[in-house]
């Protein structure tokens, strides 16, 4: 099987399954992943003869990628905030708009350093590896319910090189000690099971439903929680964000506001939808 044979043959394969783009997008993952061909290789070397193990392995990820498994299950790995973070089925595959979130935090820090940080309901630790690696000196907490998540997490620290303080906890019962951090973010369950209709099944049938899924009737579930306890942990001027509901905006900055927080700020994604909320415990109370 040549090069070009291959390409033409997964394309086909997936054009069933998912739009041409995200198509063109498996195809290019799957060569550099099995091949080790970058987009430029795959152009001059068209006409090369693929391996002998090759129409096995690409029938093998292409079944599976039929059957709308994740893409970045099939390989353990994803992209997020410039580098490669582990995944299983274990946690979440990180999106972008929590990059975005992200990048809200170390912008917001500038060169600040020696910041101590806390992210809730850490999963993959994409979040708090990520700021890591991009805040000066932190002194970074990730905590999860999740024991398998967080041996993922800890993985990924090892892998990118930074030092993480990772625990099981649970985000609904935290007890705070006051004036501990400097930056508390969390990316909590938020999505309405009613909501699951209009998901796809890549997300349905393999991610895991307890990292995305609140009962409709009660969606501000872990905003309660984690609300109460920032505004106890948090120190004189530290500053909470959350990736939010869409449809939990105004909810979540009328408890904010409730609790004592200044600066609220209810923002979007870049799809325009309701995704981010921050605050600041005031400098004095």
């Amino acid at each position: 099987m040549k090069t070009i044979d291959a390409i033409n043959m997964m394309r086909q394969r997936l054009a069933g399954v998912v739009d041409e783009s995200e198509a063109a997008a498996m195809v290019r993952i799957i060569m550099e992943e099995v091949f080790n061909y970058s987009a430029v290789d795959v152009m001059l070397r068209e006409q090369v003869e693929l391996p002998p193990f090759a129409s096995e392995r690409l029938e093998t990820i292409l079944s599976r990628l039929e059957h709308h498994e994740p893409i970045q299950y099939i390989f353990g790995t994803t992209r997020f905030h410039g580098h490669t973070l582990r995944v299983t089925p274990a946690v979440l595959i990180p999106r972008p708009e929590t990059e975005h979130l992200v990048d809200m935090v170390v912008d917001d820090a500038g060169s600040r350093e020696d910041l101590h940080v806390l992210d809730i309901g850490t999963g993959s630790g994409c979040i708090a590896v990520s700021l890591a690696r991009a805040l000066h000196f932190a002194h970074i907490d990730a905590i999860d319910i999740s024991e398998d998540a967080l041996t993922v997490a800890r993985e990924n620290a090892c892998r990118l090189k930074v030092k993480v303080n990772f625990a099981r906890a649970d985000a609904l019962t935290l007890v705070p000690q006051p004036d501990r951090y400097d930056i508390i973010v969390s990316n909590p369950p938020y999505v309405g099971e009613s909501e699951a209709r209009d998901m796809e099944r890549n997300v349905l049938d393999y991610e895991p439903r307890e990292a995305l899924f609140v009962p409709d009737d009660d969606l501000m579930r872990f905003y309660r929680p984690i609300i109460a306890y920032a505004a106890v942990a948090l120190k004189r001027g530290g500053r909470l964000y959350l990736e939010i509901n869409r449809r939990c905006g105004n909810d979540v900055a009328r408890l904010l506001e409730a609790r004592g927080f200044v600066a609220v700020d209810i923002t979007r994604d870049m799809n325009g939808n309701t995704r981010y909320a921050t605050a600041m415990r005031p400098i004095g109370e």
